[in-house]
């Protein structure tokens, strides 16, 4: 059986209270070198004290310790927790935060990209917010502007009005957050969390609060992520809430099923209780309003069927699942003595 080491975190935070920043990354190595030096001159060291775990989720590129090297005052240690295989930054967050329940001790988590958007200005507001709640909420940034292009927005906003009308839920927030260290039980054992931190955490239920961070541009280099993976990205969200979506789509499908039920007994009564003339074209419609009537039950009668599969199947669980996929941890701050580095 599993330990999931059910750590006493007191609302009545210390100062400084520990958190553990969990920064997934892809060959973005000066970047995050430059963002935790950035981080270190920003936040108090009376206010928090930080873990720095960047995720490596199968970078090519070699890291290169002297870059991290410090020295750091607020920054008290910068692990790098390295994966099998690219799995991407969701999946990579899910994995970096059942580690950190499984191995590292604290009082908050702190998820953002190592990239640069998500800034260490923010970093500071995150854990004043969270301090100022005495530890009693996750705090999550609401972006207040985006600095893509307009065809980006344009595409996001149809995406947000899309996901609304399938989810109920309005997008508002990405991965930058910080959340009480006691959150992390509920969270390691949900499947949600393999498809999207963000969605796993409202689809949680657990007490959350947003506060307005504009966000940053990128440190160096260029982004990887493209349209496909925007979409990807997208639907990733839109499948924590996969039962909500599957209930509204059978409504809909029943709604559209009844109104071609509607139509199609319009075209008999008109046929054969009155005596006005059907136009030819009324025969063709009505047979066209069978065969919708027809793919409509069945795409419903599908989506009963999906929906009851998949809540008697146990999916991925991070907690049980993420160690096939953690490689290797090596800390890069502070340093090993050089007597024992070769050793």
């Amino acid at each position: 059986m599993l330990d999931l080491k059910n750590r006493q975190h007191p609302l009545n935070l210390p100062s400084p209270f520990t958190v553990v920043v969990i920064a997934p990354l892809r060959d973005d190595w000066a970047s995050a070198a430059e963002l935790i030096r950035r981080i270190d001159q920003t936040v108090s060291q009376n206010l928090a004290a930080l873990q720095v775990l960047l995720v490596d989720d199968g970078s090519l590129l070699p890291s290169n310790a002297e870059d991290f090297s410090g020295p750091h005052s607020a920054v008290t240690k910068v692990s790098i927790l390295r994966l099998r295989r690219n799995l991407g930054h969701q999946r990579a967050i899910a994995i970096g935060l059942s580690y950190v329940q499984q191995n590292i001790p604290c009082d908050a988590v702190l998820v953002m990209d190592a990239d640069g958007e998500d800034t260490a200005e923010g970093v500071a507001q995150l854990s004043k917010a969270f301090a100022d709640l005495n530890g009693s909420k996750a705090v999550f940034a609401e972006r207040t502007r985006r600095s893509e292009s307009l065809s980006f927005r344009v595409f996001y906003k149809v995406y947000k009005f899309l996901h609304f009308c399938l989810t109920g839920n309005r997008v508002r927030v990405g991965n930058f957050s910080i959340l009480p260290a006691s959150h992390l039980n509920p969270l390691i054992v949900m499947s949600e969390l393999w498809n999207h931190y963000a969605a796993a955490v409202f689809r949680s239920s657990l007490p959350l609060t947003m506060i307005p961070i504009p966000r940053g541009t990128r440190i160096a280099g260029a982004s990887r992520m493209n349209f496909v993976a925007l979409v990807t990205h997208g639907l990733s969200a839109i499948s924590v809430f996969a039962d909500v979506v599957g209930v509204r789509l059978l409504i809909l499908c029943l709604l559209g099923s009844f109104l071609a039920m509607i139509c199609i007994l319009s075209v008999v009564a008109v046929k054969f209780f009155t005596h006005s003339a059907i136009p030819g074209w009324a025969t063709y419609a009505s047979g066209t309003l069978v065969i919708i009537l027809i793919q409509i039950l069945t795409i419903a009668t599908s989506f009963t069927f999906f929906m009851l599969s998949n809540r008697a199947n146990l999916g991925f669980v991070p907690i049980r699942d993420y160690s096939f996929f953690a490689e290797s941890t090596t800390v890069l701050y502070p340093a090993a003595p050089r007597e024992q580095a070769g050793q």
